[in-house]
C-alpha cells in the first residue's frame, strides 16, 4: 500500500507540474506562439526580424502602483530608457496619472486584464471580458488602445489565446528577472540575477506592482539602474516589445 501510495503522489505530481508548464510556463508554445523573446535568424520573417545584436526589452507588470510607478519613470528617464508597461485595468483607475505618464514619457503601455484574478481565466467569456474592459480602461485614461497582452501569471491556455488573437492583439511573454522577484529580495541581487537570465533579443519580466493590489517595490526600483548600467557595459541597448517582435504598438 505504501509504494501504491507513493506512486500515485508521485504521478499526481507530474500531472499538476506538466498542466501548470502547458499552461503557465513562460516559453511553452503548445496552445500556439506565446513570444518570450526576440526571433532567431530561423525564425525570421519580414514582419519579425531577427535580433543579431545585443539589445533587451524591459517589461514591468501589474501596475501602476504609486510611488513605485512614478519613481521607476525617474529612474528610467535618468538612464535615457524606454520600457514597456503591461497594465491593470483597476489599477489605472487608481492611479491614471502615472499611466498618462507612461504614454507621454515615450514608453509602451500594453494590456495586462482588468482585474488580474485568476477564476476570470477558467472561461471563456469571463477572460474576453477582462480583456475588452480593459482595453477601454486603459484607451480612456491614456488617449492610446494598447496593441499587446501579457496574461497575468504568463496563463495562455488555448481559450486565452483564442480571446487575444480574436481582440486583435499580440499576447506576449517573456523572462522572469529573478523568481523571487515578487517577494523583493535585495535589489543588488535582482539586479544580478536579471543580468545573468539576459541573452540577445530577452523580453525582461520586472514589477511594477503585485496582481491588482499593489505594495512596495522599492527593491525592483532600486535594481533597475544597476542593471541597465551592468547591461551596457556589456554591449546591450534597450528597446520596447513592439519593436523587438516586429508588431505594431498600438490599435487603431
Amino acid at each position: 500500500m505504501g509504494a501504491a501510495a507513493g506512486g500515485s503522489v508521485l504521478g499526481l505530481s507530474a500531472a499538476v507540474g506538466l498542466a501548470w508548464w502547458a499552461g503557465f510556463g513562460s516559453r511553452t508554445q503548445l496552445w500556439g506562439p506565446f513570444p518570450y523573446r526576440a526571433p532567431t535568424p530561423d525564425e525570421a520573417s519580414s514582419h519579425r526580424p531577427a535580433v543579431h545584436d545585443k539589445v533587451v526589452a524591459l517589461t514591468f507588470d501589474d501596475g501602476p502602483n504609486e510611488p513605485w510607478t512614478g519613481r521607476l519613470l525617474d529612474v528610467l528617464a535618468a538612464k535615457d530608457v524606454r520600457a514597456t508597461f503591461f497594465q491593470v485595468g483597476r489599477c489605472a483607475e487608481r492611479f491614471p496619472s502615472a499611466t498618462r505618464r507612461v504614454v507621454d514619457e515615450g514608453h509602451v503601455l500594453g494590456n495586462h486584464s482588468l482585474n488580474h484574478a485568476f477564476t476570470s481565466y477558467l472561461h471563456q467569456p469571463a477572460q474576453q471580458a477582462e480583456v475588452a474592459r480593459a482595453q477601454e480602461v486603459l484607451h480612456r485614461i491614456s488617449g492610446v488602445v494598447p496593441a499587446l497582452y501579457r496574461p497575468p501569471w504568463l496563463c495562455h491556455w488555448p481559450w486565452v489565446l483564442r480571446t487575444v488573437e480574436r481582440a486583435g492583439l499580440q499576447v506576449v511573454s517573456g523572462t522572469f528577472c529573478h523568481q523571487l522577484e515578487v517577494f523583493q529580495p535585495p535589489a543588488r541581487s535582482i539586479a544580478a540575477e536579471a543580468a545573468r537570465r539576459v541573452r540577445p533579443g530577452t523580453i525582461l519580466i520586472m514589477h511594477d506592482g503585485r496582481d491588482a493590489t499593489g505594495g512596495d517595490r522599492s527593491q525592483t526600483v532600486a535594481a533597475v539602474a544597476p542593471l541597465v548600467d551592468r547591461l551596457r557595459d556589456e554591449g546591450y541597448t534597450f528597446t520596447t516589445v513592439d519593436r523587438l517582435l516586429g508588431v505594431p504598438a498600438t490599435l487603431g
